[in-house]
């Protein structure tokens, strides 16, 4: 069983040897295996790729990320230039879907609403403009229209967990409402429990996801019982 010292000093080392980020002015607090990310950064694409980093280490079972990007000096952009990039970056990584989403950008925050088909273009928008240079965090408001029927959402879903080498599908129960589907059932860790949601957000229609996976690091896996 892992200690909130032991996670606390693997976070703040994984954070320390990422060469994707500035971390000297980054905090970290571990409660009960709840990370909390405090200090600031340079930039939004550093205070996501913080919590990216936190959420990987073995037995945390969340992440509260509250790290203020302070801009560095010379990178304030008025924010009309802030979204005229924000939208030809959508042009093209996006060239079909752009067309749906709008951006809006308000004091220096990035706003993304509108309609897609698929979940993967919701994040790819969001993705497309979180570099953009002066920006201080983006707020995702794309929807995906359901198109498809709720037992072919579960079924789809539960067959990709299967499939997947990452993930102990007999532990994970899928329950579907239309476009809104709900995972129950315990994991061995935050990345398996990511693994579980990107799953479900790969099938077509799911608008959202509700993970209500819990992290147990003693759970066997069904092989390990299998052979025990």
């Amino acid at each position: 069983m892992r200690t909130d010292s032991d996670i606390q000093r693997d976070v703040e080392r994984e954070l320390e040897w990422d060469p994707d980020i500035d971390a000297k002015n980054i905090s970290v607090k571990v409660n009960d295996g709840v990370v909390a990310l405090t200090g600031f950064v340079s930039s939004y694409s550093d205070k996501y790729e913080a919590e990216r980093i936190a959420k990987r280490i073995v037995g945390v079972k969340a992440v509260a990320n509250d790290l203020e990007v302070k801009l560095a000096t010379g990178s304030e952009r008025p924010d009309p230039d802030i979204a005229r990039d924000a939208v030809e970056q959508l042009e093209r990584d996006l060239p079909y879907s752009s067309k749906n989403i709008k951006v809006t950008v308000r004091n220096s925050w990035i706003t993304l609403d509108g309609d897609v088909d698929w979940d993967f273009q919701r994040r790819m928008a969001e993705s497309a403009v979180r570099n953009i240079k002066g920006a201080k965090g983006v707020i995702n408001l794309i929807r995906v229209k359901p198109t498809v029927n709720p037992t072919d959402v579960k079924t789809k879903i539960e067959q990709a967990l299967k499939r997947s080498a990452e993930v102990d599908a007999s532990q994970i129960t899928v329950l579907a409402d239309g476009g809104k589907v709900t995972l129950r059932g315990r994991v061995r860790s935050w990345a398996e429990k990511e693994e579980a949601e990107r799953a479900a957000w790969r099938a077509p229609g799911v608008s959202e996801v509700v993970n209500e996976i819990q992290i147990d690091p003693t759970l066997q896996t069904t092989r390990e019982l299998e052979e025990a």
